[in-house]
């Protein structure tokens, strides 16, 4: 081969040398996107799983949930704590903490039940002699008084014009977290009597 049929030829060495880099570079754009996948799927199998979500209060009671009126008394109330129970009755959610509001067999302007077992909110009833060591709690701006019982647990309010019970089932656990739609609904609707335990001020 002569001296110019090698300066012929050399030309053709940056053109391979171009090819060889654009596939390259095609090699590592398609092998990238799926390096990032093939990790990412790895990461996610040996992270730790998720907490699992706290059930909500309807998944509390196994079984169909009644929607059979709940039994409630309706005790004859004067004309004032009728006119405040009327209000706050027409006001309440039309849920609880996920459970739905279900029909009473008397007073449904002064009764409301949710889920079941149901929730109670009776309005009306007579407030509870609280001693000055008794423990007190406020809950969304409303003074509630908490009474243990074997099955349920009563909470009255304490600072308001008419008083206002909610019963809760002791299988929902504590009770006071039920009363806090309540509580909004009662500021709203029931007038304040100006007389908070002193564990209730603020």
């Amino acid at each position: 081969m002569t001296d110019s049929d090698r300066t012929a030829e050399a030309p053709a060495q940056p053109t391979r040398d171009r090819t060889t880099r654009s596939a390259a570079l095609i090699a590592t754009l398609i092998a990238l996107p799926i390096t990032v996948l093939v990790g990412g799927v790895a990461f996610a199998q040996l992270s730790p799983d998720e907490p699992a979500a706290t059930p909500s209060a309807s998944a509390t009671s196994a079984g169909p949930q009644s929607t059979a009126p709940v039994e409630m008394a309706a005790p004859a109330l004067a004309e004032r704590p009728t006119v405040v129970c009327r209000a706050l009755l027409s006001q309440l959610p039309s849920t609880v903490n996920d459970l739905v509001q279900r029909p009473v067999t008397a007073g449904p302007e002064q009764n409301a039940a949710y889920g079941d077992p149901a929730v109670t909110v009776a309005c009306g009833g007579a407030e509870p002699a609280v001693g000055d060591t008794d423990d007190v709690w406020t809950v969304n701006k409303v003074c509630w008084y908490a009474v243990e019982k074997s099955d349920v647990t009563v909470l009255t309010t304490l600072d308001r014009e008419t008083a206002v019970t909610v019963r809760v089932p002791r299988s929902y656990g504590q009770g006071l977290q039920w009363v806090a739609p309540v509580s909004d609904t009662i500021v709203a609707s029931v007038p304040s009597n100006g007389d908070k335990p002193s564990g209730c001020r603020r």
